[in-house]
């Protein structure tokens, strides 16, 4: 079978099962633009390309009204396609209870409006794996959506995959209506000591006592004591682990257990298109995390979510450091966030090193904080070169640039003074590898209308926040910026409008230059 370019096979396909003529997949040519536009040398990125043969999941057995599951006739129709040499499985419009399902290389999933994949809440169809979470080797249940080693894939269309997550997320009561809180604790599950937190199960919230560093237990050892907390053990909605050559395009991503999308040590990954969203309150609904990947472009994609939006990181201290790959030559563009704890953020889990990361033409609406950059000692791990312009905000409850060093694992505006002057209070350790330095980052083109405060540096003593240009910056905000712990400030053109206290702070800033 010859490989046909992707844009001539998603036509077949889509003319094949008489689909409507509305979607449009992203072209060689427009990928090509805007890697050509990069502000660091990238090599190109090469969209996957699939042979000319077309399996239906509703030939496999597929019932697409939700009354049973189809998960093996996805998986049947995936597996066929790649036995065959690759090709496009498609999914007709209708309704698809799924368990986990694994896509394999030189397949594209190709969705037609109208298709939804439910993925069912029964937490049994999620076998317990190894797995890498908030940048810590552990073990998670399976994700709805999985790859492994695999090459040539792609997931199309116009179509909306639902994670279930509200069956698995605890739930915090602080975040919900009365009304809300009240109707969702009588769907069942338990509550935490104080009343305050929703857990699905007697286990889940037994394992929450067992984390130290957020989400992540510590003590089990048998996989019958993993087995144990599986309710706890939410999975990320798609989880593809060291693939190359990736498209999502089109598709909606919703409601994840976790995080919703995790490319982890992944090359030449696109993401165009997509509608990526959570619940506000949702417990680490993050939007998209790329983690130790190379070679990525984020383009007008929308997201709307429970925590941090666009996310970069590389591992977590020792894990992290040991595992050794950094993210990097990454490019977002044309990206809209409405709710999330950050648009664009960077960290925490950095101590692989974040690189090379590109950010331009996006629209920040209500994210608790715009730009956000977090770490804290223990991380180490680089992060440098990081080039943004041209970002517009508003109703920002926060920071519209925050970069924080003392980073507590909680979202902006969450931790208590106390917590946050014990953390900056404690002695200044020595620089060694364990120290995260943040360096050589430029940010122009930026307006915000409304802020809790506009701009806030807070570096490490031992090792400040470097060489960081704000060229043409207007922000509106209450409070106004605040640089601590800084050396090679540039401020060129910022135009600061505050209501409370001074326009500029400045704590130990070494090499200032004003223009």
């Amino acid at each position: 079978m010859k490989k046909h370019t992707f844009l001539w096979m998603l036509s077949l396909a889509l003319l094949s099962c008489e689909a409507e003529k509305g979607y449009t997949p992203i072209s060689q040519n427009e990928v090509n633009q805007v890697v050509a536009e990069s502000p660091f040398a990238m090599s190109a990125i090469s969209l996957p390309a699939f042979p000319d043969n077309v399996l239906s999941v509703m030939d496999c057995g597929a019932v697409n009204d939700g009354s049973v599951l189809s998960t093996d006739a996805f998986q049947s129709a995936i597996d066929k396609a790649n036995a065959q040499g690759g090709g496009v499985v498609l999914v007709p419009a209708g309704v698809y209870l799924l368990g986990p399902i694994e896509l394999k290389s030189n397949v594209c999933l190709l969705t037609e409006k109208n298709s939804l994949m439910l993925f069912s809440t029964d937490f049994s169809l999620y076998p317990v794996r190894d797995a890498s979470f908030e940048g810590l080797d552990t073990k998670r249940c399976q994700s709805p959506i999985s790859a492994y080693n695999a090459e040539n894939i792609a997931i199309c269309g116009e179509g909306v995959f639902n994670g279930g997550g509200d069956a698995w997320r605890p739930l915090k009561k602080s975040k919900m209506a009365a009304a809300q809180w009240n109707k969702h604790i009588k769907q069942g599950g338990v509550l935490s000591d104080d009343g305050k937190v929703w857990y699905p199960t007697e286990e889940a919230k037994y394992a929450h006592s067992l984390c130290v560093d957020q989400n992540v237990p510590v003590g089990p050892q048998t996989d019958a004591e993993w087995e144990h907390i599986r309710s706890f053990l939410r999975p990320v909605m798609l989880n593809f682990v060291s693939c190359k050559n990736i498209l999502l395009d089109g598709v909606c991503f919703e409601n994840s257990p976790a995080w919703n999308l995790h490319p982890l040590m992944c090359e030449n990954l696109v993401l165009s298109n997509l509608t990526v969203r959570n619940p506000w309150y949702s417990q680490n609904g993050d939007g998209v995390d790329v983690e130790s990947c190379k070679n990525v472009l984020i383009t007008n994609c929308s997201f709307d979510v429970g925590d941090d939006a666009i996310c970069m990181k590389s591992g977590k201290n020792e894990d992290g450091r040991r595992r050794a790959v950094p993210t990097e030559n990454v490019l977002v563009n044309n990206c809209t966030v409405y709710h999330g704890h950050g648009g664009f953020v960077v960290g925490s889990e950095m101590s692989g090193d974040v690189r090379n990361i590109a950010v331009s033409n996006c629209l920040f609406i209500g994210t608790d904080v715009g730009l956000r950059f977090k770490s804290t000692r223990g991380r180490g791990g680089i992060v440098e070169n990081i080039f943004i312009n041209d970002i517009y905000m508003s109703d920002i409850p926060n920071e519209a640039l925050l970069f924080d060093l003392f980073y507590g694992g909680k979202g902006a505006g969450e931790e208590t003074d106390e917590e946050i002057l014990a953390r900056m209070g404690a002695a200044v350790p020595v620089p060694d590898i364990t120290t995260p330095p943040f360096r050589n980052i430029t940010i122009s083109n930026v307006v915000c209308k409304g802020a809790k405060r506009a701009v806030y540096f807070n570096g490490l003593p031992e090792m400040k926040i470097r060489n960081v240009a704000l060229s043409n910056i207007r922000i509106t905000s209450e409070e106004g910026a605040v640089f601590n712990q800084t050396d090679g400030l540039v401020l060129d053109n910022v135009q600061i409008t505050n209501t409370e206290g001074e326009s500029i702070r400045m704590t130990a800033v070494d090499n200032l230059i004003r223009k």
